[in-house]
């Protein structure tokens, strides 16, 4: 038990998924025009995605339907088990094999979790969360090693003893299991996210608004866990960071931040990173309110 962490910082992290944690072997399913006028069947990758998304006039989803061109973001029916865990255990066992290299904020959520620090996925993907956390717990259980795995348990009952003045633990399937009902699981086009989050009357919402939502929801989740810190604990600055590879999502969030969450969390430092640029090994750091580095 790290009873150490009492003179921790407050540091938080939001994490989108693809091609910022890992490169997953998800394809989006588009249709090419073609140079006689035809259009042909054309499957990208999320990066490849992001960079063609505007170009309507040579790309354009099946049937018009965008539900066919993210079918595999979706927690429908897969020969190989549920989609999205499937995938990250190949992109895991890829990166491990060294026949990939992990995405720019891979090694910042795995030190995330051995240090036991809230944190949310925020992913424009439609799973439900139960299915984001599982693919966490598999990112727990093949890169961390053993030695990282004992100091994250240190640290969760730490935090325990420390500010919830807990004697008595659980096992580590038990603690952990607890840790991760703690953070938040934000799939924002899912029907789970439409259900309990997005109040839209109906109107289409475009995925950087709803990562918006996602982000407040965590801001506040964040702040209703240190309310219950006892009475006469001390309360470190607060930092949040958040790391995405789409410049869109980026300056949507950037935006949202300068014209809302600086306003309603005043005291809450923000640092966003964008992970677009593969020569940036960190990504490109812009630092909204407050000057602390997240060391992202």
């Amino acid at each position: 038990m790290n009873e150490r962490v009492a003179d921790r910082d407050y540091k938080y992290y939001i994490f989108d998924w693809d091609d910022n944690i890992l490169h997953m072997p998800t394809r989006i399913h588009l249709e090419k025009r073609q140079p006689d006028g035809s259009w042909r069947p054309h499957a990208v990758s999320t990066s490849v995605f992001s960079v063609i998304r505007g170009e309507t006039d040579r790309y354009r989803p099946p049937q018009g339907r965008w539900e066919l061109a993210f079918a595999e973001f979706q927690d429908e029916p897969d020969p190989r088990g549920n989609r999205f865990l499937a995938d990250t255990e190949q992109a895991l066992r890829r990166v491990l094999d060294g026949h990939e290299a992990p995405g720019p904020s891979f090694a910042t959520f795995r030190r995330t979790l051995v240090e036991g620090r809230l944190f949310a996925i925020v992913t424009a993907r439609g799973h439900a969360s139960a299915t984001l956390r599982q693919g966490v717990q598999r990112f727990i259980d093949l890169v961390l090693t053993p030695s990282e795995r004992a100091a994250m348990m240190a640290n969760l009952r730490g935090y325990r003893a420390v500010f919830d003045n807990v004697t008595g633990f659980g096992t580590d399937a038990e603690e952990l299991d607890r840790y991760l009902s703690l953070n938040r699981y934000h799939a924002v086009t899912s029907p789970d996210f439409q259900t309990r989050l997005l109040q839209d009357g109906g109107r289409p919402v475009p995925a950087e608004v709803r990562k918006q939502v996602a982000i407040r929801d965590f801001l506040e989740h964040i702040i209703r866990v240190l309310q219950r810190t006892p009475a006469g604990k001390r309360w470190n600055p607060i930092s949040v960071g958040f790391s995405d590879d789409d410049p869109a999502n980026v300056q949507a969030v950037e935006n949202y931040i300068r014209a809302e969450l600086s306003r309603l969390f005043p005291d809450v430092k923000f640092v966003l990173y964008d992970t677009s640029d593969p020569a940036l090994e960190r990504g490109r750091k812009i630092t909204v309110a407050g000057q602390l580095d997240l060391g992202l």
